[in-house]
Order: C-alpha cells, then structure tokens, then sequence
C-alpha cells in the first residue's frame, strides 16, 4: 500500500460489527468509552484481575489498546452499552496480546454485576466468533483466584482444556468454550 493509499484509506475499511441482545447493544469501543474504561481501570477491586488499578491515563491507553485491536487482529472487546440507559457498563469480545492465546474476555463496572449481563454479552460474541469469524474454537482463562470468572465459564459450558504456564510465568487453566445454542 502507498502512502497517499494510506492517508486516503477510511474507517470503515475496517468495519466492526455492533451486536444486539436483548439488554445490551454492543458497540465498538470508541472515545465515548472513556469514563467507563476510567471508573473501571482506576478503581483497584473492580479491576484487579486486570493489572488494576491504573492511572487515569493508562486507562485511556487501555482504550486506545482495544480500539487498536480491531484494526490490527480483526477482533477485539465490544463496548456493553445497556440499551434502555444508554450507558456504557463494560466490554465484552476478545484478546489477544503478543505471545498469549485468543481469549474470550469482559469486565462489567461493580454496580451493574449480578444482572447476567456479563453472560448475555459472552454468548452473543461467542455466537459471532463462531458464525461470522468463522473460529473453529474458542478458549479464556483466568488467574487461578479469580472465582466470578471462572463461575462465568462454567456457566457458558466451558470445559477444562489444560493447565499450562502463560507468558507471565504463571500457570493457568485454559477452557474451551462452545457455541451457545440459539
């Protein structure tokens, strides 16, 4: 690709689908993420589990992190907008850092967990990884300590694939996860 090619290609040559349940809709993340990704990263219990808590401006390269993932990987974290609110209450989709496996992951801000949302939102982006990426399989995992996570798996039908060390040193169990029904 030239450079004029470049500087003339648009967003929308990299399309990210919105998908649509029945509470959510879930949108590409975007600047109108910020104070969500802020109250989440800054907030050192609801994010531990994701190398919380952060710096406002860490939270913002978080954004910027996830937005790039699309463009780079094809796939990344959908923003969870709760459709009667309008409010953004955390991501969904999936990861992949350098030398790490492609997981399913999510985060939900703490006032709206216990409402099912995060498992909503994980089927729907299963349904798509599956149908529309055309994945043959699905795999997450989560630190060892980390219950709500691996509660959510289970609760997705995931099953035990291997237990294995990841690129940070730590061991890890590594789950399947199977298309939703529906």
């Amino acid at each position: 690709m030239s450079v004029d090619q470049a500087l003339n290609q648009s967003h929308s040559d990299y399309p990210i689908p919105a998908l649509q349940t029945e509470r959510l809709n879930l949108l590409p993340p975007g600047r109108f993420c910020e104070a969500a990704y802020r109250a989440f990263y800054t907030d050192a219990e609801a994010s531990k589990a994701y190398g919380g808590p952060l710096t406002a401006a860490a939270a913002w390269t978080r954004l910027a992190s996830d937005i790039g993932s699309w463009h780079l990987q094809g796939f990344g974290v959908w923003a969870l907008q709760r459709r009667e609110q309008g409010d953004v209450v955390g991501v969904c989709g999936f990861w992949q850092g350098l030398g790490w496996p492609r997981e399913l992951t999510w985060w939900l801000l703490p006032e709206v967990r216990g409402q099912g949302l995060a498992v909503e939102a994980s089927r729907a982006a299963l349904r798509h990884a599956y149908r529309e990426f055309g994945w043959p399989q699905v795999q997450t995992y989560m630190a060892d300590d980390n219950q709500a996570a691996r509660a959510l798996v289970l609760r997705l039908g995931g099953q035990k694939l291997e237990r294995r060390a990841f690129p940070d040193g730590d061991q890890r169990d590594l789950f399947l996860l199977p298309e939703p029904p529906g």
